[in-house]
């Protein structure tokens, strides 16, 4: 099995990295300066214990990459980059290889099944953090990260096992969910504080924003017959696998979200995480007033070039009426 990293960023970097340290073949997709800094001088890993550099070949684009049956693609890019991924992948010649999606949410899936046959599922518990090009960190430990792997929608097959078995080789425990997609809906109740994080800031205190968020997303769950698996701090796997750890020399940056505010990308995953459940509750009559207000607020922030920590709590509160 040849592993190909699509998206060489936080999460796909100490993939990719992880891998290629234990010796798997490893082909990663990249852009800019991280692509410069890959085939310069490497990949660096850093994590509570680790600080490691390897050495990998990484190119631009799918089309770069002559496709073999024994491929598994991941894909690692944040959601409103994943249709025109796709698009590439089926340009290059990718048909029956399987298709991991390794990204939060629960979008990503559907659209890969509108391109691909063998689409998988991921569900991520992986405190990834991009510094620097060419460098990457994981806060997880003693496992880098725990992720739950499993077919779309529902099954697991020996594209699963084999992907589970050489992650967890390489630090990552990897576990074979033939219901994967109940731990993803349960990654997404954790994933509607993103943005308020991103908004107010990392020490903001934020407890009933978080209840608000969330008893919208059951109401909708309920609505949809969903019953989300809690992959949360009160998963029993946490304790032995992976628990949130310092790394050396590093400050933990927060949220996906807020590290793409502070990289000042222009875009953000909020419409795929509160903006899910806002669709949901439109498609179930449910109201999801307080996802809507974030959706809009997230999409204003990378609008606009905002940083991480830019919005009062008296604004939020004023909107919201908390």
């Amino acid at each position: 099995m040849r592993i190909i990293v699509y998206g060489v960023g936080a999460v796909g970097g100490v993939i990719a990295a992880a891998l290629a340290l234990k010796g798997q073949e490893v082909v990663g997709i990249a852009r800019g300066r991280m692509l410069e800094a890959i085939r310069e001088k490497g990949l660096r890993l850093r994590g509570p214990e680790t600080d490691e550099t390897v050495r990998l070949e990484c190119v631009a684009a799918p089309s770069e990459i002559a496709f073999r049956p024994d491929d598994a693609i991941l894909l690692c890019m944040k959601t409103q980059d994943t249709e025109a991924a796709l698009a590439e992948l089926r340009a290059a010649g990718v048909r029956d290889q399987p298709i991991f999606c390794m990204q939060n949410g629960v979008e990503n899936e559907r659209l890969a099944c509108r391109y691909f046959p063998n689409v998988h599922a991921v569900t991520v518990m992986l405190p990834g953090q991009y510094l620097a090009p060419g460098e990457v960190v994981t806060h997880g430990g003693p496992c880098f990260g725990m992720l739950d792997i499993g077919r779309y929608p529902q099954g697991i097959d020996a594209d699963d096992s084999a992907l589970a078995e050489v992650l967890t080789a390489a630090n990552i425990q990897s576990f074979c969910d033939p219901a994967v997609m109940e731990s993803k809906y349960g990654k997404l109740l954790m994933n509607l504080t993103n943005v308020v994080e991103a908004a107010l800031g990392r020490d903001a205190e934020t407890d009933d924003i978080r209840d608000l968020l969330v008893a919208e997303a059951r109401a909708v769950y309920a609505a949809a017959g969903i019953s989300p698996r809690d992959v949360g701090p009160d998963d029993a796997r946490r304790a032995e696998f992976m628990q949130m750890k310092e790394v050396p020399g590093v400050e933990r940056e927060g949220s996906s979200t807020s590290q793409s505010l502070l990289r000042n990308t222009g875009r953000i995953e909020t419409d795929y995480l509160n903006g899910q459940i806002v669709l949901m509750g439109r498609l179930h009559g449910v109201p999801t007033p307080g996802n809507a207000w974030f959706a809009e607020l997230g999409a204003r922030l990378a609008r606009e070039g905002r940083a991480p920590g830019s919005v009062t709590r008296a604004e939020v509160t004023s909107a919201l009426g908390l």
